[in-house]
């Protein structure tokens, strides 16, 4: 596969910062919202900051919910990125009920400080990635993660909700936030969602890209 990847140009927050990444590791990079041009990329990201609802009005209102679907479908590489990871689930509960785009069963929601009164929301920190298969860091193999070591490198977060997949196995890497554990990575075939952002996160987050333009 080549060094070709879209990134989904939906005015949502942060595609220049992705964009200026991804460059400095010699991606070849279009942003666009072009269904044509989003269906014939080798990857797609998914990037995002703010609300989930103002980012699924506007998926919606540029008629990209179905083009990411058949994206999905395809089975080529999939990127979301903090909000972009958030949309991939069937629902938030961020400001009122939402629907997302259903990809990864489970839902997005608020970190819980009853669990660690002591923990500020949002949380905006450095954290590193852990797995949570009994299989350790195996079971990052052949995926972007694959050369991490776990409890190594920090990824930097700014959010105040996170994914809760319905199952165990979608979720690829945890961080830890006190007492919480953040759904960091998840992962289901060829779809990937990070709530950390690889754009914001230095060397380590060049190397989690270059992970992600490897496959």
């Amino acid at each position: 596969m080549t060094n070709k990847v879209a990134v989904v140009d939906y005015g949502i927050g942060n595609v220049f910062s992705v964009c200026n990444a991804l460059r400095q590791i010699g991606a070849d990079v279009e942003l666009t919202r072009d269904e044509a041009k989003l269906m014939a990329a080798d990857r797609i990201i998914l990037p995002g900051v703010g609300a989930f609802a103002r980012a699924m009005e506007a998926l919606d209102a540029f008629g990209l919910a179905g083009v990411l679907a058949d994206y999905r479908d395809s089975e080529r590489p999939f990127l979301g990125i903090c909000i972009g990871m958030q949309v991939l689930m069937e629902s938030s509960d961020e400001f009122g009920s939402h629907k997302g785009l259903g990809f990864i069963k489970g839902k997005v929601k608020r970190i819980n400080t009853e669990v660690d009164p002591s923990l500020r929301v949002p949380h905006i920190s450095w954290a590193s990635l852990q797995p949570t298969s009994d299989d350790g860091d195996t079971s990052w193999k052949n995926t972007p993660l694959a050369n991490f070591t776990p409890g190594h490198e920090n990824v930097y977060y700014v959010h105040s909700y996170h994914c809760q997949p319905s199952q165990a196995e979608d979720i690829l890497a945890i961080s830890e936030y006190g007492k919480v554990r953040v759904c960091a990575t998840v992962k289901k075939g060829s779809l990937y969602g990070v709530q950390f952002h690889p754009e914001r996160s230095g060397l380590i987050g060049q190397k989690f890209l270059k992970g992600f333009m490897a496959l």
